[in-house]
C-alpha cells in the first residue's frame, strides 16, 4: 500500500465516524512560543484541547506536517527522521479511552476500512502511573477486549507512556501500538519486548494520548475541563509496514530520490546518503513554510540542517549545488499534497543554493585557518603546502604496539574544536579528518576529543535553552492578560504595517511573552523613521477608538470574500475562525483577545531590524 493510500484510507476512515477534516497547520507555530516548530499534530489544537470550542466541531482529523531535531544524530538509521507526517484523530471532550482505542485497532486491522495488519503481530504499552496518575488498567483491559493477550501488555513508566508538549499544557498517559516487522517475534517478555523495539525489530505505529491532567512550570496542577483524545501514526513508519521495508528510505517516501542520490555518489554510504534525503525533504518543507537560514531560532536549525547535508554530499564526492536537484525530486513528489510546495520552488531554489554557496566559502576560509595551526592541512585550492607529518613510532595501547603521534595538548582540545565548529560550521568529523593527515590520533584520543566537543556542545545547548526558556517565558499558553494583550496588539500591527508599507507585506511569524510582542513580517528594506512614526500612528490611533474586538465560526469563502488575512501562507478548513477588530482588522486566528482595544495602553516600536533577506522584524511594547 503506497503512501497516498494509508492517506486516503485514514482520512475517510474517520470521516465516516463523524470527524470533520481539518487542513495541515504550518511548520511556524502561531500562538505556540514554547517551540519553534510544529512537532506533534495536536500543537496547533493546544486552545480547543484547553476548553475553546473549535469552528469545526469536537471531532476532527488530519495528516499534519511536523519538524523534531532533538534526535538529528540518530537520522541515518531505520526510523529516525526529521520531518515526518502525523495521521491524528482527535475528541474534543467527545469520546474518550474506549471507542479511541477501538477505532485504532480497527484502522491498523481492518482489510475493508483500514490497513489489514496482522493483530497477532502487535503488541500493546499502557502507563503504569506515578504521582502524576494512576495506572491505566482501564486501557489495558480495553485492549484485552480485542483480543489482546493479557501478556502482549506491558505497563511502561512517563519516559514511555506519558505525553505532554512541554513544561506546560495539556498532558495525559497513552497507550502506544507496537508491529513485529519479522513476523515471528511470538509472545516476548517485557526484557526482550524493550530489547527488540530497542534493536527496531518491533517498531511503534500508533499512539493513542488520553489528555486528563494540566501541567503547569513541568508538574502537574490538576484536570482539564474536558478530557481529550489526540491519536497519532507516523506514515513514514506506516508506509514501512506496509511495504514490508524494515526501514523508512526504502519506502515510496524516499525510495525515488535514494535512487537519485545513487547516481550523483561516487561512493557508497548508506547513512550519508539517508541523512542527505531526509535534511533536504526537511529543507524544502521548512523553506516553503516562511523560514529561512540565519543564525538565531528557527533560520538557524535550517542551517544545520542545510550545511550538514552539504557536508555530507561532500563525503559522498557528488557534485557542489546537488542539493537543489535532490530538492526538485521532493517538490514534485509532495506538490499536490501540499500546494504551497509548488508555489515557493523559486524561493526554495534560492536558498538552498545560497546557504550551499556561502557554507563553501567558510569552509574555504576554514581550511586556510586550519592549516595554519596544523601545517600540513592544505588549503582547499591546493596552491600551498607546509611542511612534512612527523614520524610515527611504535606506542603501546592497553598492552599492544600501534603506530600513532599524540601531539602536545596545546595543539588541540575539544573546546578548540567546538569554537572552531561554531565560527566556521566546520563539524568535529571533518576537522579531525584533516588534522589526522599529519597527526595521527589512536581511536582512544579520537574519543577523548569528541567527548571534549560534545560537553562544550551540551554547555551551549544548555545555554540556548535557558534563553529560549526566558524568551519564550509565559506566552500565550498561559493566557495571561498582557500575553493576550500583546497578541491582540499584533493583529493591530498586522494591519497598520500593510496600510502604511503596502498590501504585499504578510506575518512571518510572532513571539509574545508578558514583557513585550515580536513580530517578523516580508518586506525588502528597513523602514524609515517617518513609517514606523506612521504604523505607530496608526495603532494607537485604533487603540484610542475603543474598537470592540469580536469572533465568528464561519465557512472559508465567506472569510476570503470579506478579505480575512490569513497567517504563515496557511491552508484553513471548510469553517475557521476570524477574529474583527472594529472595522479595521479581519484576521484568521483561534485567540484568545482582549474584548476592547482600550484596554491595550500606549504601543511603542522598540526596535525595527532585519532577520533575513526579504524578512524585517518589529519589537514592540505596550506602556
Amino acid at each position: 500500500m503506497q503512501s497516498a493510500e494509508i492517506r486516503r484510507r485514514f482520512i475517510e476512515f474517520f470521516k465516516k465516524r463523524g470527524h470533520a477534516v481539518i487542513p495541515s497547520a504550518s511548520l511556524v507555530p502561531e500562538n505556540d512560543p514554547s517551540v519553534l516548530f510544529t512537532t506533534a499534530g495536536m500543537q496547533p489544537l493546544i486552545p480547543y484541547l484547553s476548553g475553546v470550542p473549535h469552528p469545526q466541531g469536537r471531532r476532527l482529523v488530519n495528516v499534519q506536517k511536523c519538524v523534531r531535531t532533538q534526535d538529528i544524530d540518530e537520522v541515518g538509521d531505520n526510523t529516525h527522521d526529521t520531518f515526518f507526517e502525523m495521521l491524528g484523530n482527535w475528541s474534543l471532550g467527545d469520546y474518550f479511552k474506549k471507542e479511541a482505542i477501538e477505532w485504532s485497532y480497527e484502522f491498523l486491522t481492518s482489510k475493508e476500512e483500514g490497513l489489514g495488519l496482522d493483530p497477532k503481530r502487535l503488541y500493546i504499552t499502557c502507563f503504569e502511573g506515578d504521582e502524576n496518575a494512576p495506572r491505566d488498567t482501564e486501557s489495558a483491559k480495553i485492549w484485552e477486549s480485542l483480543g489482546i493477550p493479557k501478556n502482549r501488555i506491558y505497563f511502561l513508566g512517563a519516559d514511555d507512556n506519558w505525553w505532554s508538549p512541554g513544561e506546560s499544557g495539556p498532558c495525559g498517559p497513552d497507550t502506544e501500538m507496537f508491529y513485529d516487522l519479522s513476523g515471528g517475534m511470538g509472545d516476548l517478555s517485557e526484557d526482550e519486548f524493550v530489547k527488540n523495539t530497542n534493536e527496531q525489530k518491533i517498531v511503534e505505529v500508533w499512539n493513542d494520548v488520553f489528555m486528563e491532567y494540566q501541567k503547569k512550570d513541568d508538574k502537574v496542577t490538576g484536570k482539564l475541563a474536558q478530557q481529550n483524545v489526540d491519536t497519532g501514526a507516523g506514515l513514514e513508519r506506516l508506509a514501512m509496514v506496509m511495504q514490508g521495508k524494515d526501514n523508512i528510505f526504502d519506502t515510496d517516501l524516499f525510495a525515488p530520490i535514494m535512487e537519485e542520490i545513487n547516481k550523483l555518489s561516487s561512493m557508497d554510504d548508506a547513512r550519508a546518503k539517508r541523512i542527505i534525503a531526509d535534511h533536504v525533504r526537511t529543507s524544502v518543507f521548512m523553506i516553503a513554510d516562511g523560514v529561512v537560514p540565519s543564525n538565531t531560532d528557527r533560520g538557524y536549525v535550517l542551517r544545520r540542517l542545510l550545511r550538514r547535508a552539504v557536508r555530507y554530499t561532500d563525503k559522498l564526492k557528488m557534485k557542489p549545488r546537488s542539493l537543489f536537484l535532490i530538492a526538485q525530486m521532493f517538490i514534485k513528489k509532495y506538490k499536490n499534497v501540499y500546494p504551497n510546495i509548488d508555489t515557493t520552488t523559486e524561493q526554495i531554489k534560492k536558498e538552498v543554493e545560497e546557504e550551499e554557496s556561502r557554507f563553501r566559502k567558510n569552509l574555504s576560509k576554514a581550511y586556510i585557518v586550519l592549516s595554519k595551526k596544523f601545517p600540513s592541512v592544505k588549503p582547499l585550492d591546493g596552491t600551498s603546502s607546509y611542511g612534512n607529518a612527523p614520524d610515527m613510532s611504535p606506542i603501546e595501547v592497553n598492552g599492544k604496539l600501534e603506530r600513532g603521534y599524540i601531539p602536545p595538548k596545546s595543539a588541540i582540545t575539544g573546546k578548540y574544536l567546538f569554537n572552531f565548529y561554531q565560527t566556521f560550521g566546520f563539524p568535529f568529523e571533518l576537522a579531525m579528518e584533516e588534522i589526522q593527515k599529519i597527526y595521527r590520533y589512536l581511536p582512544y584520543e579520537i574519543e577523548k576529543l569528541k567527548k571534549e566537543f560534545n560537553d562544550e556542545f551540551k554547555k551551549h545547548q544548555n545555554l540556548s535553552r535557558a534563553g529560549a526558556g526566558q524568551k519564550f517565558k509565559g506566552g500565550l499558553l498561559d493566557h495571561s492578560p498582557q500575553s493576550i494583550k500583546y497578541h491582540t496588539a499584533t493583529h493591530l500591527l498586522h494591519k497598520a504595517l500593510k496600510e502604511v508599507l503596502g498590501s504585499h507585506v504578510f506575518q512571518k511569524g510572532s513571539n509574545i511573552t508578558p514583557e513585550r510582542l515580536r513580530f517578523d513580517f516580508s518586506f525588502e528594506r528597513k523602514m524609515t523613521g517617518e513609517e514606523r512614526k506612521k504604523v505607530e500612528d496608526l495603532v494607537n490611533e485604533k487603540i484610542k477608538e475603543k474598537l470592540p474586538v469580536s469572533y465568528e465560526d464561519i465557512p472559508i469563502e465567506e472569510a476570503e470574500k470579506r478579505g480575512a488575512l490569513g497567517l504563515f501562507e496557511e491552508k484553513y478548513g471548510d469553517k475557521v475562525r476570524v477574529y474583527e477588530i472594529g472595522d479595521f482588522s479581519l484576521e484568521f486566528c483561534g485567540g484568545p483577545h482582549v474584548k476592547n482595544t482600550s484596554e491595550l495602553g500606549h504601543f511603542k516600536i522598540s526596535k525595527e531590524e532585519a532577520v533575513a533577506q526579504g524578512i524585517r522584524r518589529i519589537k514592540a511594547i505596550l506602556e
